[in-house]
């Protein structure tokens, strides 16, 4: 079966995407899973390659994370991210952090550097300063894109369903490297016009992403407080230890979600083995795939292209 590995999955992000980013979302997808299958065609670790590939994620300021992140109530960017190594379960995170361009790379540290498993807000940034991470201007991270859809949110008649359609999405990616071993990352900017303080699933080991040698990768996607309340990353994953196909573990975590709570949403998913997937149960989800040198993407459910990746 090693046939299959190396392999990354990256999303973009579930949700509604306007037609005029949805290019951009695409793009940007594809140009991230190919840094990842460089990373993991070189002989790279998982982990290195879902890091790399969700950085450059965070510096595209399509989705909704680093750059491009959506702004709580008061117009300010506090961002979530997550990473984890399935082979020793360590895991690091970081919880509404600011003036930061890459926090899946500080999330890296505290898993690497700290013997905790998240660190939050000021926390968060002093370590940041500790370890030599330049702090940014927060208008750096400020798009006018966010900008004008947090000025539209605050409008006394906004409708709050509308407006968090068209936001961009959380990003994140999975990985499995030519050793076998699996990883996770994800990165948010969190919810559009949120309360100050407010974290979502990102940073939460089991929601916004979980990875175990012994059964898979998983990094989710949609509404935060609902992932949350079923753990959806370690729910595919509890399905996958039942014999469970990648594909249909991921749609089981997703219609429970739904069932149980009317929350939508999506994942990318891995098992050690290579086997991988992207589902959705959203409108849309930007997603791409690298494996045996072909790169898989898509948007809509259904859609699958293939492209050689060279």
């Amino acid at each position: 079966m090693t046939d299959l590995l190396p392999v990354v999955v990256v999303h973009g992000g579930a949700g509604f995407i306007p037609k005029e980013r949805l290019q951009l979302s695409i793009s940007g997808v594809c140009a991230a899973v190919r840094t990842g299958h460089a990373i993991l065609k070189g002989g790279g670790s998982s982990m290195d390659a879902v890091v790399e590939t969700v950085i450059q994620l965070e510096n595209n300021p399509a989705f909704n994370a680093g750059c491009g992140s959506v702004l709580n109530v008061k117009g300010e960017v506090e961002m979530d991210a997550i990473v984890m190594d399935g082979k020793t379960l360590a895991s690091g995170a970081v919880s509404a952090v600011r003036n930061i361009a890459n926090p899946i790379q500080l999330a890296r540290l505290v898993m690497d550097k700290t013997s905790h498993a998240c660190l939050t807000a000021e926390g968060a940034n002093q370590f940041a300063r500790s370890m030599g991470i330049e702090e940014v201007p927060q208008e750096s991270l400020i798009t006018e894109y966010s900008r004008m859809r947090w000025r539209k949110n605050l409008a006394p008649d906004a409708n709050p369903v509308e407006s968090q359609m068209g936001k961009a999405g959380t990003v994140g990616a999975v990985a499995v490297d030519l050793e076998g071993n699996v990883a996770c990352a994800t990165s948010t900017g969190g919810m559009l016009n949120k309360m100050e303080g407010r974290v979502g699933d990102t940073p939460i080991i089991g929601s916004g992403g979980y990875a175990d040698n012994q059964s898979g990768a998983v990094s989710t996607t949609g509404h935060g407080e609902t992932i949350m309340k079923i753990t959806l990353a370690r729910l595919i994953l509890f399905h996958m230890e039942q014999g469970r196909s990648v594909e249909d573990a991921s749609d089981l975590g997703l219609a429970c979600m739904q069932s149980r709570l009317g929350g939508l949403g999506g994942v990318v998913t891995v098992d050690p083995q290579g086997h991988w997937a992207a589902r959705f149960s959203s409108k849309q989800m930007s997603w791409a795939a690298a494996q045996r040198d072909i790169m898989h993407y898509g948007l809509y459910t259904g859609e699958h292209f293939t492209q050689s990746i060279n």
